[in-house]
């Protein structure tokens, strides 16, 4: 079920929060074993959440708009007395004093915090392989990868575990594991949600966003965590618009820019032609397609690929053994001591990345690669604002393929970095991005269809997605493993 037929049961009395949680957490118990979606999981604590919304609504007392939902939370947002690892072996020991500020606001809206998810060890990586601690598999083929960095958040939902959780999208982590789960992902215009909390990978790009099966469910969580936080400084001072106000109501007249650069060499046929299919029914609804050019994209992923290694290097400097994180019982000096604390508790894809971020950052290379990667940024930026002055939205494949297969690219850093060719450019511009899904592979794979748009415009993302989704049943399909899936009536 989504999370709006959820509530409607619960606001008619056929079902309970207590109900939910508990089917819910028979879910997770049944698919766990196949999935292995989350890190940790309290059970007695969520049926303690369940029976405190339970309560209130027999009291008559005000209910929070996500009341008796659960959503899952990936493991890079803090969470004030629950462990917090960043499936990172440095931080697996961390319990956070405070919550993130999309915690607080899911706590607010009366929402069941659903344990914590797998991810990409610092949400770095395409496929959620590079966990400390295991492999999250994808609902659709158990061999196959869930996407990445938020591949726990992805599949949970997919997987029917959760109807909904939150993920982070600092290169394509939240529209990219949605595209090959086949759910829908958003993320947000940078800025449009407090990043408090959320432990930095690389931060002029992290952005936290909702998971859902369908268009109207992600509007209503991201409804609950949109808004200025004055404790983050890149916080937007912006009233936050009713999504779900204006989501029946198509998009009129909508102009289409299909940016030629996206389906250059290097896209899958299928995937391709599933995609032009989406575009053919968005042209029946009256839809005008128009092609446009985004010339700088093909320098988006070497870019990204030296600001986001830079500033992470930056970022997680912290981590030493001394100030922050695990510290090695092995006896050394000061400067030994930080080197195998790191080397102990750093993975290799992290490792990487802090030494390429370091490398770009040092004396005679930083006017070489990192300023020379922010004047291409910017030029990636106004490429986006030309062709917006054209069409009303973006859209596109979210991958170049559908999931491939587990440890196909995992020796190959390069093959996996182009998973995300197609989404690192809208971080680098601080642009919205939704991937909805729009058909499957011959092989029962889904395929996501991509929908990027000028900067806060989520609420006409939404509207434009939910059209495709009123002519479309892509959004309604679960993967065959939920066939024997629980009844919480």
């Amino acid at each position: 079920m989504t999370a709006v037929e959820l509530l409607h049961l619960q606001q008619k009395g056929e079902l309970t929060a207590q109900t939910i949680a508990e089917a819910f957490l028979s879910a997770v118990q049944q698919r766990e074993p196949t999935l292995r979606s989350f890190l940790w999981m309290d059970s007695e604590d969520v049926l303690r959440q369940a029976a405190a919304v339970d309560a209130k609504r027999r009291a008559g007392q005000p209910l929070g708009a996500l009341a008796g939902v659960p959503v899952a939370i990936k493991d890079v947002l803090c969470t004030k007395g629950v462990r917090t690892t960043c499936a990172s072996k440095i931080l697996a020991n961390f319990i956070p004093p405070y919550d993130a500020h999309v915690i607080e606001r899911l706590k607010a809206a009366d929402a069941i915090l659903f344990g914590k998810t797998n991810m990409d060890e610092f949400a770095m990586g395409s496929s959620t392989e590079n966990s400390a601690f295991q492999q999250t598999r994808n609902p659709w083929d158990s061999t196959r990868i869930p996407g990445g960095s938020s591949g726990g958040s992805a599949a949970a939902v997919a997987g029917c575990q959760t109807p909904l959780a939150l993920g982070t999208d600092t290169g394509g982590s939240i529209r990219q594991p949605a595209a090959l789960c086949g759910i829908v992902g958003l993320k947000p215009t940078y800025g449009r949600v407090s990043r408090y909390g959320l432990i930095a990978y690389a931060s002029s790009l992290d952005q936290i966003g909702p998971f859902a099966h369908d268009v109207t469910d992600c509007a209503l969580l991201l409804q609950v965590i949109a808004g200025h936080d004055a404790r983050d400084s890149t916080s937007a001072p912006l009233p936050v618009p009713d999504y779900r106000a204006e989501l029946e109501n198509p998009v009129r007249p909508l102009r289409i820019g299909i940016p030629r650069e996206f389906f250059d060499k290097g896209l899958d046929p299928e995937v391709e032609s599933l995609v032009r299919q989406a575009l053919r029914e968005y042209e029946k609804l009256g839809a005008t397609l128009i092609d446009v050019s985004l010339p700088h994209s093909p320098y988006a992923l070497a870019a990204y690929y030296i600001v986001a290694p830079a500033e992470a290097s930056s970022n997680l400097a912290r981590y030493d053994g001394m100030h922050y994180g695990h510290r090695t019982s092995q006896k050394s000096d000061l400067i030994g001591t930080y080197a195998k604390s790191r080397g102990e508790g750093f993975g290799k894809e992290v490792q990487r990345r802090i030494m390429i971020g370091t490398y770009v950052l040092s004396s005679g290379y930083k006017d070489a690669y990192y300023r020379k990667a922010l004047k291409v940024r910017r030029l990636i930026k106004q490429d986006y604002d030309h062709a917006f002055q054209e069409c009303d939205v973006l859209m596109g494949p979210t991958s170049p393929t559908a999931a491939f297969r587990i440890g196909e690219k995992v020796n190959d850093p390069l093959a996996m970095y182009l998973s995300d060719v197609y989404t690192v450019g809208c971080n680098l511009a601080g642009l919205p991005g939704l991937s909805i899904p729009c058909g499957f592979t011959r092989e029962g794979l889904p395929v996501g269809l991509q929908l990027i748009g000028p900067p806060f415009s989520e609420e006409k993302l939404l509207r434009i997605a939910r059209m495709y989704e009123k002519v479309t049943d892509w959004h309604t399909r679960r993967p065959p493993l939920i066939s024997a899936k629980p009844n919480p009536a």
